[in-house]
């Protein structure tokens, strides 16, 4: 063989020792780079008026996304976000209930300056951080005194109800930080369903706004009502609301239901797991 025919033999082989190592190297580094399923992201999608952040905690991997939000009402209705902060747990200890198609995303609290207000902590709490014979309501709004169940845009009005009192909506539509964390969520997740956690109304209330309920609200309302065993209502009449989340995201074609627990201290977890499973279910492929 002459001398080219050696030289081209060894650059040959230097090029198929190159990519064998290039492979190794490849082999190695892919499992570091894909996200293991029990593995939890955390995004910060916004902050309160206060300044504290409104984290989403995601799970799995599927192109369906479900969202899940705790404690919109704050330190009024602090155990939807113990609830949340369960549901949390549950995801971290049991990674494959997740069905492979869905994305399973949680905001605990998102009204962390009114939840602050009754509780003192920052961030994470428990049921004992809650002082006893303590008024829980001024923990329902938000540092701006706003009301954030008021504050999004479907049929909104600069002053809503609550309970037969007149509320605070801000003074537009998503003029609240929190709402806008929300929203700003939505817009880059595009959950197909999202389920905000209440109390207590003992209840699962479909949503809408101004072309009555989507099939497929009226589809996730009973499908977490029957398993849970919370009455299914299609809507909430006791007084007029205006400006709720809820209502927004059926305006923009996504379904959306309350989940109104029984009390304003127990987490009810047993009946909002069924209800939550069962929409794994309805979602899964």
């Amino acid at each position: 063989m002459g001398k080219w025919g050696v030289i081209t033999l060894l650059a040959l082989a230097v090029v198929l020792a190159a990519g064998a190592f290039a492979f190794v190297r490849l082999s190695q580094i892919e499992p570091q780079v894909l996200l293991a399923p029990s593995e939890v992201k955390t995004e910060i999608v916004g902050t309160s008026v206060e300044g504290r952040a409104i984290t989403a905690y995601s799970f799995g991997q599927g192109e369906t996304v479900l969202l899940f939000v705790g404690g919109i009402h704050g330190g009024y209705e602090w155990n939807s976000t113990l609830l949340a902060y369960q549901f949390i747990d549950y995801l971290k200890a049991n990674p494959k209930v997740i069905p492979p198609n869905l994305t399973i995303a949680v905001i605990p609290s998102a009204n962390p300056d009114g939840l602050h207000v009754v509780t003192g902590a920052e961030g994470r709490f428990a049921a004992a951080d809650i002082p006893a014979q303590t008024t829980t309501v001024p923990g329902r709004f938000n540092a701006n005194n706003v009301d954030l169940n008021r504050n999004f845009d479907c049929k909104w009005k600069p002053e809503s109800m609550w309970r037969g009192e007149v509320v605070s909506a801000g003074s537009a539509a998503f003029s609240e930080p929190e709402a806008r964390a929300i929203r700003y969520f939505v817009w880059n997740h595009d959950p197909s369903a999202v389920v905000f956690w209440h109390s207590q109304s003992n209840a699962v209330y479909a949503s809408e706004c101004e072309e009555g309920i989507l099939p497929s609200t009226r589809a996730v309302m009973n499908a977490y009502a029957t398993a849970s065993g919370y009455p299914a209502v299609d809507s909430f009449d006791a007084y007029e609301i205006t400006g709720d989340a809820e209502g927004w995201l059926a305006s923009i074609h996504i379904p959306a239901i309350t989940v109104e627990l029984k009390t304003h201290e127990d987490v009810e977890w047993e009946r909002n797991l069924a209800g939550v499973t069962a929409l794994f279910n309805l979602y899964k492929k």
